[in-house]
């Protein structure tokens, strides 16, 4: 523990800006370093004491390893006897009630003068101690005793150590438990996918008439469901709402809903991050309130109802306007009447108090109530009627519909019940359910549309890149095939020059005027330097511009010919690293290395260099054959390859030179002492070669 204390305190010396909260926690951690020096010294690994833990302790060890040999020695050469031998069980040495003893068969007990220490479970063996072995047995023993006694009190001196910086082992196991629970959180956010929450103060609003709570959850989920399979919610209470009203189908998701908000709130004032997507905010609430689930209990006689009421009685007791509450089927387990009007009636209580409330119900009045009160809400999970399954989707600022009727038509009863049932409701309700079941119609008929429009958006995007991407490889065709044709017609006119050179020695040996050819010439060489011109200088690319370089962009370097990546980046210059080459360039020099036309512009670049040796592009082979080669030979290629090697930045090469007189071998180590590319040489393992290679370490 102490160790590990000294290590993570160094670590987080280096990392205090990085890291200013650990840093802090690390200010705590003193690991001693005497005592762990002391315990180290006097133990190992695994807790053993170690011979010097004392300089008592490593005589007595020796000498007790000394008086240990000479009793088994002993003990061999007697049990080695001919004599011996017969009358023993079998000719081993083993040990009872700590001596070292023979086993011998209980029918020859006369036969030898010995100590009886024990018998085998058949009685057909004793093991006893020759009297010729005794005073080996007692030094040994002794011995043991003694080192017993040693550990003993190396064992009380490192106890008092100990407890002489209890505080100081204390408070450092403290700084470690805080510091591993930091470390813990930071695994279970990464495990959960999760995010830090915004954490907004209580501010009072619309004219002191809201507590000035922050409740929004975006894409928030339960942190006990598969991140991967749950159906995430945005849970958003507006500035002007403090209490919302749940309200759908059995099953529908109403209680995992009140749920997640409750445990994700006390997952933030735990200083957790909370399984929501970023920009989630929240307050701090004082206290955390919840009446969810069934807890009748026959031996308390309490109903659902009963059980219900009780808790929330408790509750009323403490909530004030910085708690969060969460009721679950709130006015449940009653006459539906009665049960709405204390629902409702509850509600309101809570509405006075100015105490953020979330509410799962099944009551038409409390969406009335929700629907017709300032600062309340009406919310409702998702039933999906065809498939007769939840979507578990939450919706704001939409009553719940129960789905009843509809459900049981779906599954088969009988519609004349249905239309009985249908018939007994009363007008109101029935219209109030046909306008939701037109608003959510509408509202499911708008969210697909918009998920269509962002289909096709994205659609038109990819097809916009697609296009870019045609343009610009007919532009690159295009150049290409261009400057295809301005080389063909070089090529072209070099026969007609050769031509015209022939006919000018022709001319001259004829004696014939050469001014209208001196004129053709002229007029050809002036064509070829035009020609040779937009050979070297290529038509300019018209593309648009591209993003800005960043830093750790793979670029092309047009100086050196080069590809690079972008390690330091200035107003106007970048340092680029080429292998293991830094090198520091202007940034009108380089180019994106994914920027379309480099790859042209990469080709001119290669037809106007006709003459000058590229960089190396591939990493030399790992292993050199020099055999066959004198030693001027193999030293010069030795040093090619080197260089090639070290470019490559290759870890290391192995060259094979034989082993024949050793010359080769000798020359080629000698030339390795003090090469500025090598770190360190050694000869071939068994399975490489041995003596008839050489591995080459190169430096880094």
């Amino acid at each position: 523990t102490l160790i590990a204390a000294r290590t993570m305190g160094r670590r987080f010396e280096k990392e205090e800006e990085s890291y200013p909260e650990l840093s802090r926690i690390a200010l705590d951690l003193h690991p001693a370093p005497g005592l762990i020096d002391r315990i180290s010294k006097a133990l190992d690994e695994h807790g053993n004491m170690v011979d010097g833990a004392s300089d008592s302790l490593g005589v007595i060890r020796r000498d007790l390893r000394h008086a240990h040999d000479r009793l088994t020695s002993k003990l061999q050469r007697l049990i080695s006897n001919p004599k011996i031998t017969p009358i023993l069980q079998e000719p081993i040495i083993t040990q009872r009630d700590g001596r070292f003893v023979i086993p011998l068969r209980v029918e020859f007990k006369g036969r030898l003068k010995c100590v009886i220490h024990d018998q085998s479970a058949s009685g057909a063996t004793l093991f006893v101690e020759p009297l010729q072995v005794v005073e080996f047995n007692n030094k040994v023993r002794e011995l043991e005793l003694a080192e017993r006694d040693e550990i003993r009190r190396i064992l009380a001196e490192l106890s008092s150590l100990v407890g002489e910086q209890y505080e100081t082992i204390r408070n450092t196991v403290d700084a470690l438990a805080r510091m591993d629970l930091a470390f813990a959180k930071a695994r279970y956010a990464e495990t959960m996918q999760a995010n830090e929450p915004i954490l907004r103060r209580f501010e009072p609003r619309s004219g002191g008439e809201h507590p000035g709570s922050t409740l929004k959850l975006i894409q928030a989920r339960h942190p006990f469901l598969d991140p991967e399979s749950v159906v995430p919610i945005d849970l958003i209470l507006d500035p002007d709402t403090y209490i919302l009203v749940i309200t759908g189908p059995n099953t529908g998701g109403k209680t995992v809903t009140l749920k997640t908000a409750g445990l994700l709130v006390l997952m933030a004032e735990c200083g957790l991050h909370i399984p929501a997507a970023s920009g989630s905010e929240l307050s701090l609430f004082d206290a955390i309130y919840a009446d969810i689930g069934d807890e009748q209990s026959i031996e308390q006689s309490l109903s659902t109802f009963s059980a219900h009421i009780s808790n929330i009685i408790r509750i009323l007791e403490k909530a004030g306007d910085k708690s969060l509450v969460v009721l679950d089927e709130l006015g449940a387990g009653t006459d539906p009447q009665e049960g709405a009007a204390l629902a409702q009636a509850l509600l309101q209580e809570f509405l006075g108090r100015q105490v953020t409330t979330i509410v799962a119900t099944h009551f038409s009045t409390l969406k009335i109530f929700a629907h017709g009160t300032t600062a309340v809400r009406n919310a409702s999970v998702e039933f999906d009627i065809e498939s007769l399954l939840p979507t578990y989707h939450l919706t704001i600022g939409l009553p719940g519909r129960s789905n009843a009727l509809a459900i049981a038509s779906r599954l088969g009863l009988d519609e004349k019940i249905v239309q009985c049932a249908r018939s007994m409701v009363s007008p109101e309700e029935l219209t109030a359910d046909k306008l939701l079941d037109e608003i959510h119609k509408e509202r499911d008929f708008a969210r697909a549309a918009r998920i269509e429009a962002e289909e096709e958006r994205e659609k038109g995007k990819q097809l916009q890149v697609e296009l870019r991407r045609r343009l610009d490889d007919i532009e690159a065709e295009r150049q290409e095939l261009m400057q295809q044709a301005r080389e063909d017609a070089l090529e072209e006119l070099d026969v007609v020059r050769e031509e015209m050179t022939l006919l000018r020695r022709r001319l001259e040996g004829a004696g014939q005027s050469l001014e209208g050819l001196d004129s053709v010439a002229d007029d050809l060489e002036t064509l070829v330097e035009d020609l040779e011109e937009s050979v070297a200088q290529p038509e300019p690319d018209h593309e648009t511009p591209h993003r800005p370089i960043r830093l750790g962009d793979r670029v092309y370097l047009r100086t050196l010919d080069a590809e690079g990546v972008v390690t330091d980046l200035g107003d106007s210059k970048a340092e680029v690293q080429i292998g293991r080459l830094r090198v520091s360039a202007g940034l009108n020099e380089l180019s994106l290395h994914d920027e379309p036309g480099l790859e042209k512009k990469e080709k001119v670049k290669r037809m106007e260099a006709t003459r000058t040796t590229a960089l190396p592009t591939a990493a030399p082979p790992l292993e050199l054959h020099l055999r066959g080669l004198n030693v001027e030979e193999a030293l010069d290629v030795l040093e090619q390859r080197l260089d090639a090697a070290y470019l490559a930045g290759l870890p290391f090469i192995r060259v094979v030179h034989g082993k024949g007189t050793g010359k080769l071998r000798q020359a080629i180590r000698a030339s390795l002492q003090g090469n500025r590319y090598v770190a360190s040489y050694e000869p071939g393992s068994a399975g490489e070669g041995g003596e008839g290679v050489t591995v080459i370490r190169l430096k880094s």
